[in-house]
């Protein structure tokens, strides 16, 4: 037999994310010391009261299947969750389904809304997994390329030159991967009406939304009422609670689609892991205290960092509105493009990041650093990164 995979993988690339990732273990293999700034991974530990929980759990002997869609527990905190923190009324029983990570459940939401042949729009620069997914399940991403000049906002405008009669839905990040920006009124309300007069679905991935700064406030599109019936939201607890390697996350929505959903979860993962959702339930009813000290610490980076790329000869970076990127322009630089810019700050400085072309139309000339590490590895990076452009001229 010839090529023996579907051919659908023929435009799907590995993860840029994971080869930054896998780039930076070989070269540390090889004894070269590297300062990644290319992960998006919390460097803090899980809150004691979260372990303390599954521990006692695994204890307990709570190691076998749960129900596919959660713990009643679990849901019934969720739905508590949405109620307090974006506005969001859903039925724990029915409009709730607990995933493996937010990543499965956005796979999962895809296979459930759309067809092969259907149409995904997705704001770029935008996470690199999510036009990936649309492929894999045979549908077509649309990319719509935001404007840097225009703060990477969405548009009524954007919108609608790349809508066509096969457009099924529209997928929306906020808080931002990678550009850190964080829906505004003005845009939810922008979408809300362009999703309504072209019976578009929404899927919000809002995995980022309490890491946010300068008192700004989440905007949920699946609380705007007319909105509410065609959102599906998706969340987790990797970012916010430092819980990466958990794998615990979910999707809420209508009732309809939400039924369809946990037939996808029976048939592929059966259910999440039942200590790991009891986990879950200490991160949403227990004490916040760690995740607001989590937040004021990417703050401080935040301003460490956004400073640093500003003192860098042809560099300019605006702060961030949330999440723990700063998407700094390069352009000024003379650099051929944001790979090149990557390459030679790996080369030379010793510093992993990624190009911000990874993510799609209107990244190239940027790239992403994440400030989810210490203050003093941000501090040894950019000193690295300016001592190796000085020297370059």
């Amino acid at each position: 037999m010839g090529n023996r995979a579907a051919a659908r993988f023929g435009g799907v690339g590995k993860s840029a994310t994971y080869a930054v990732f896998d780039m930076v273990a070989q070269l540390r293999a090889q004894g070269v010391e590297v300062l990644d700034l290319g992960g998006g991974e919390p460097d803090f530990d899980t809150p004691a009261h979260v372990v303390d929980e599954a521990v006692g759990a695994l204890r307990e002997g709570f190691t076998h299947y749960t129900p596919s869609r959660g713990l009643p527990e679990l849901l019934d905190a969720i739905a508590e969750k949405l109620a307090k923190d974006n506005n969001i009324t859903v039925d724990a029983s029915t409009d709730i389904v607990v995933t493996p990570s937010a990543k499965h459940a956005l796979f999962a939401a895809l296979v459930t809304v759309l067809d092969p042949g259907d149409e995904l729009l997705v704001p770029t620069p935008s996470w690199v997994s999510y036009s990936a997914m649309a492929r894999l399940i045979g549908a077509h991403p649309v990319q719509v390329g935001l404007d840097a000049a225009n703060g990477f906002r969405i548009t009524r405008d954007l919108l609608e030159a790349h809508v066509s009669p096969r457009t099924k839905a529209l997928l929306v990040n906020s808080p931002n991967n990678p550009t850190g920006h964080c829906l505004t009124h003005e845009e939810a309300r922008a979408i809300s009406r362009f999703a309504t007069e072209h019976d578009v679905l929404l899927i919000a991935d809002e995995i980022y939304e309490k890491i946010l700064y300068d008192g700004r406030e989440h905007v949920s599109l699946g609380a705007l009422p007319c909105c509410a019936d065609r959102t599906l939201t998706i969340n987790g607890f990797s970012k916010g609670y430092a819980m990466t390697g958990w794998r615990l996350g979910y999707a809420a929505g209508p009732t309809d689609l939400m039924e369809q959903m946990l037939k996808v979860a029976q048939h592929t993962v059966g259910c999440t892991g039942s200590f790991v959702q009891r986990g879950g339930i200490a991160a949403l009813t227990g004490p916040q205290e760690p995740v607001r000290e989590m937040r004021e610490q990417y703050a401080r980076r935040r301003e460490l960092t956004v400073r640093g790329l500003n003192a860098l000869p042809g560099v300019r970076c605006s702060p961030p509105d949330g999440a723990f990127y700063a998407f700094a322009d390069i352009r000024a630089t003379g650099f051929a493009d944001a790979a090149s810019f990557a390459r030679f700050v790996l080369e030379r400085a010793g510093v992993a990041l990624m190009p911000g072309s990874a993510f799609g139309p209107g990244g190239e000339g940027f790239v992403r650093l994440s400030f989810a590490t210490s203050p003093e590895i941000l501090e040894a990076a950019l000193e690295r990164m300016g001592r190796a452009l000085a020297e370059r001229g």
